[in-house]
């Protein structure tokens, strides 16, 4: 199955701080579960993907929240710069790459401005997360595509042997 999966999740250096969230190297992943990721990159064809690097957005980079969560989005980091464009520019990409590849599903970073699927900083710079997904998560979505996060492998594992 062809999956589409966060850069920082595989261990690309392209987050805000200029580091990774790799699955395989963090110690915060049991055995089992790194082993289990090895298996979805080893069973699957895997598209790299990083929205706000495809967007436009520097390595390192300001962190940024989404401030404003429905249409007109608003997106800004840390200094109070607006970098919704970038944001939106970057989801468009990530969904255009699904489309023309036919991916159906995604592993995407949780929590992030961009990627969360189900929880996301709320806007305030205060390490408070709150229900709600970043703007490539919630694109993709309406766009049925299934979204899954790195806490959720087991998950992503049964529907892949579902919809193959």
């Amino acid at each position: 199955m062809k999956i589409l999966i966060s850069s920082c999740l595989l261990g690309e250096d392209v987050r805000y701080d200029g580091n990774n969230s790799s699955i395989a190297l963090n110690s915060k992943f049991s055995f089992s579960q790194k082993e289990l990721f090895m298996d979805i990159l080893c069973d699957n064809d895997i598209y790299s993907f990083c929205p706000e690097v495809s967007g436009g957005l520097s390595i390192p980079r300001i962190p940024a929240e989404i401030v404003k969560r429905d249409k007109p989005f608003i997106v800004q980091n840390q200094n109070g710069e607006d970098v919704t464009i970038n944001f939106l520019l970057g989801a468009k990409k990530a969904l255009d790459l699904c489309k023309e590849e036919n991916i159906k599903v995604a592993l995407l970073k949780a929590n992030s401005p961009s990627c969360g699927n189900i929880k996301i900083y709320d806007g305030t710079f205060s390490n408070t997360l709150i229900d709600s997904q970043g703007l490539t998560a919630k694109l993709l979505k309406e766009n049925e595509i299934e979204i899954f996060n790195e806490d959720q492998l087991q998950e992503l594992v049964k529907y892949i042997k579902t919809n193959s």
